[in-house]
């Protein structure tokens, strides 16, 4: 298995706590890694796919100890993701150096609201194809957590914008916007990918968010499952993973 940047953020967080976090679920023993239940582990069956594109993850505060959390299954998919905590008075000096690399075109990936959002959006279409490699930007947190986010940073007010309006209400079962039309960190990702010609990606993050979704469910004692487990068998079908031994 892969370890990469949420993880290594994980267990830097958890390092410093000085209490656990009391998420919902806390009970149940879940794998540190992709913190479904270690019955129903999906570590092995991380995607292995080559993308020509490049993430980075800005993660609210607490974000990172909540088991739901979908930004996880960006960075298992995108091997070229960047995680960061997110702070308001102290961004990270690494962060801010990334997005201001000429090897990269760094585009925040974020729902236009006002005009001023409107006139730095940018057709996903017209992302650099040469030379410099499409560095999206995901707030990774609650609707309200990922609006502070934007309008507390700004090294990220000048930067290009995808603006994802879906059509289709969010899957996401394990917690609810209140906007469902709000979506899930790993769905607005997928429909992304698609919009910037990743189609493998979005493929294999759609099946992998459903796999996740489906195993972290089997985790609640009154959820009725399917020991099948069809949504890893529709994962697992795209071939876009290698068995890997857990780390």
């Amino acid at each position: 298995m892969r370890i990469h940047g949420f993880h290594q953020l994980y267990q830097h967080r958890l390092a410093l706590s000085t209490r656990p976090f009391a998420a919902r679920g806390a009970k149940i023993e879940r794998c540190p890694y992709c913190r479904v239940e270690t019955r129903v582990c999906l570590c092995q069956y991380q995607p292995n796919i080559e993308t020509q594109i490049a993430v980075l993850l800005l993660v609210s505060d607490n974000e990172v100890f909540k088991p739901s959390n979908t930004g996880r299954l960006i960075a298992d998919t995108v091997k070229e993701t960047y995680v960061y905590q997110w702070s308001r008075t102290e961004p990270s000096a690494d962060m801010l150096a990334l997005l201001s690399h000429p090897d990269y075109f760094p585009v925040l990936v974020f729902p236009a609201e006002t005009p001023e959002d409107e006139a730095r959006t940018i057709n996903p279409g017209s992302l650099p194809s040469e030379g410099r490699k499409p560095l999206l930007i995901f707030l990774d947190g609650s609707w309200r957590e990922a609006k502070r986010i934007l309008r507390k940073s700004p090294y990220l007010a000048a930067l290009p914008m995808i603006s994802i309006h879906p059509q289709t209400l969010s899957e996401y079962v394990m917690r609810k916007s209140d906007n469902e039309q709000h979506l899930a960190t790993a769905e607005v990702a997928a429909l992304v990918f698609e919009s910037v010609g990743e189609s493998i990606g979005a493929q294999t993050l759609h099946y992998w968010f459903e796999a996740f979704k489906e195993s972290y469910m089997m985790g609640k004692s009154r959820c009725a499952h399917n020991v099948e487990r069809p949504a890893l068998q529709r994962y697992l079908s795209l071939g876009a993973h290698s068995l890997n031994d857990v780390a």
